[in-house]
């Protein structure tokens, strides 16, 4: 594995466009930070960001995780664009003239997702750590390492759409092409929910229950929205006469589909190798 692993490292090593975004991503997660030095000013009214509770442990592992996971789309791109290369630059071919076998092909762009996948989840608990303890009101171990599942769900969430994209990468073989295709099957889902829900099964939840197997919204069903979690938010709802119920928790059979779909992505990205004429 180590030597699959030093192929795609050298591969990657001499991109300059994969160093810029890789590099463009981690500084963007540690711009989470920014938020907490965000003030508005309502009439006489003036408050800043960081103190209605966001980087309060637990509460915090959950809305990192949630605005982390939107710059995925920079490894997405370094992801699909390594597999376009791999024909572009006929480097596929020549790995396979060396000795390495299809199966070792994919498992190697596949080991990379990983990497790039743990090593995302890594730094976000990191710079959630740092974040949490020094704003967070409640900084007791018990806790600051509670709702850590976040971060389970950030990792799989991640491993998912990166799969997706590297099956993207091979059944197109243009990075362009393979983003939009992304793009549109996004859209597809969407407006196939939209149908469901306000057409078809009007006024149910059996919608949601379906598109829930659907990859892009099983995956961002993993870390849903954090904000209407907060208690001042809460309270307003409260308020106006309204209830938030919404489920915040990461279930066991979300990961399952998740990981099941991981799988798909990464079977079919090696049925299409092995089927394909290079």
């Amino acid at each position: 594995m180590l030597r699959l692993l030093e192929i795609e490292y050298n591969k990657l090593r001499y991109s300059r466009s994969a160093r810029i975004l890789i590099i463009t991503y981690f500084i963007l997660i540690t711009f989470i930070a920014l938020i907490a030095s965000i003030e508005f000013n309502i009439g006489n009214i003036e408050f800043r960001v960081a103190d209605q509770g966001i980087f309060n442990f637990p509460y915090i592992w959950h809305f990192n995780s949630y605005i982390a996971s939107f710059l995925k789309l920079f490894l997405a791109i370094v992801i699909v664009s390594m597999m376009s290369n791999e024909y572009s630059n006929r480097t596929i071919k020549q790995n396979l003239i060396d000795g390495l076998s299809k199966k070792e092909f994919i498992l190697s762009k596949f080991l990379t997702v990983l990497v790039f996948s743990g090593i995302s989840t890594v730094f976000l608990f990191i710079v959630t750590l740092i974040l949490g303890y020094s704003f967070s009101d409640f900084t007791e171990l018990s806790i600051v390492f509670s709702d850590m599942e976040y971060l389970l769900a950030y990792f799989v969430k991640l491993t998912g759409f990166f799969a997706f994209c590297m099956f993207l990468g091979i059944l197109v073989k243009r990075s362009a092409f393979a983003l939009g295709f992304l793009v549109v099957w996004a859209i597809f889902e969407g407006i196939l929910y939209a149908i469901l829900n306000f057409k078809v099964f009007k006024g149910t939840d059996i919608a949601t229950q379906i598109m829930q197997f659907f990859p892009l919204e099983s995956m961002s069903n993993l870390v849903v929205e954090p904000i209407s979690r907060l208690n001042a938010v809460q309270t307003a709802a409260t308020q106006i006469g309204g209830e938030l119920t919404k489920d915040y928790g990461i279930h066991w059979y979300q990961i399952v589909i998740v990981l099941i779909w991981t799988l798909i992505f990464v079977y079919s990205s090696l049925l299409l190798l092995r089927k394909r004429d290079l």
